[in-house]
């Protein structure tokens, strides 16, 4: 195998695989990436047995061939060349080696027989659509933090993609949770996915797509059946395993009859909770909000690094609550704001948060309160 590529295009690929691969592998193979050049494109596959991705990158091909070479180290070598190079890659399967060439930099790097190389058995789709990029990243993207990290409840460590009912009918829907604070967030049903099984989508597949996504022009075509989903662009294609694993009735954690509406500029809010939570301990870093006619005070009190309190203008005309949240929580859902206000619901200061921004309500935030 020998092909010649831009470091650019090759740098892309690349590092796209090798974000894949596991840094501790007990199985060697699983470090390498496989490269498969052909024609005027070369592929790299690269996975984790639960995830796969394969970027494709055009390339002048000499002769044809595949060979694995560990992943890390060929980002590494591909990051630190310099820009605009071309880049000649040449293997040698007698030898068991690659050689990468670019000026007078030339390194030669072990590699592996691709015959070892395992490839994720193609599975038989349900459903295929295409969303656009961005209707997809702010699925993802407003939702994901809110996935929780405990092992033991594993069925809640990925977002929820399914087919749910709303005002207007049927909405393409990512919820995540990790039961003390939930994201339920909605987009336009893509044509073709209303037969779509619900599916989990793990939390390192959810990183690893947000690179498929940030060009606003892409449409992206999704594949998913119960036991995978695959989002796909001309380029890249990224194949997951989803979470084996009973999703709970989040609608059940969502209050319907909160009443006393609080109405407050999302920046100044996060600001203000960022400023006041500096003194709080580490453990709670708990935040108590007492809310009166028109004016909200946050105040943190921690006796052993002391108190700060500040004073926020907004719109509330309910009577008065004392109710206390961790800032932590309060920050990550006031930073998923992108219109001027965020609306808060409460019902007392045991009860969960509604959270919305402004009237929108594709996007709605719940939150659990702390004694304080």
């Amino acid at each position: 195998m020998k092909f010649s590529i831009e470091r650019a295009a090759l740098l892309k690929a690349v590092s796209q695989a090798q974000s894949v691969v596991e840094r501790r592998n007990t199985i060697p193979i699983l470090a390498n990436v496989l490269i498969e050049a052909e024609g005027a494109q070369v592929q790299f596959r690269a996975t984790d047995l639960d995830i796969e991705v394969v970027d494709k990158a055009p390339a002048m091909v000499e002769r044809a061939g595949a060979t694995t070479v560990a992943a890390t180290t060929l980002h590494e070598i591909v990051r630190k060349l310099p820009d605009g190079a071309m880049v000649v890659l040449t293997a040698d399967s007698a030898a068991g080696r690659l050689t990468v060439e670019a000026g007078r930099s030339n390194f030669s790097l072990a590699t592996l027989p691709r015959e070892d190389f395992p490839v994720m058995a193609t599975s038989d789709y349900d459903v295929s659509f295409s969303a656009p990029a961005a209707v997809l990243r702010r699925l993802f993207d407003k939702s994901k933090f809110a996935v929780s990290t405990e092992e033991t409840r594993y069925y809640l460590n990925g977002v929820y993609m399914h087919v749910a009912d709303a005002d207007g009918g049927k909405v393409l829907r990512c919820v995540a949770t990790d039961g003390h604070r939930l994201a339920r967030i909605d987009a336009d049903l893509p044509a073709g996915a209303s037969g779509m099984p619900g599916v989990i989508v793990p939390r390192k597949t959810v990183g690893e797509l947000r690179k498929l996504l940030d060009d606003d022009e892409a449409e992206i075509a999704v594949s998913v059946s119960e036991t995978k989903v695959r989002f796909a662009t001309p380029a890249i294609t990224l194949t997951s395993k989803v979470i084996d694993g009973t999703f709970p009735d989040y609608s059940r954690v969502i209050p319907m009859g909160n009443t006393r509406r609080l109405e407050v500029d999302a920046t100044e809010f996060a600001k203000a909770v960022d400023r006041v939570s500096t003194v709080s301990s580490e453990r709670s870093r708990a935040v108590k909000l007492q809310l009166g006619e028109d004016r909200l005070v946050l105040s943190v009190n921690a006796p052993d690094s002391g108190a700060a309190e500040e004073e926020l203008a907004v719109a509330y005309g309910d009577e008065s609550l004392e109710i206390g949240f961790n800032a932590k929580y309060l920050l990550e859902i006031a930073s998923q704001v992108d219109r001027e206000n965020a609306v808060f619901l409460f019902n007392s200061s045991g009860d969960p948060t509604l959270m919305r921004e402004g009237n929108d309500q594709s996007a709605v935030y719940v939150v659990m309160p702390m004694r304080v």
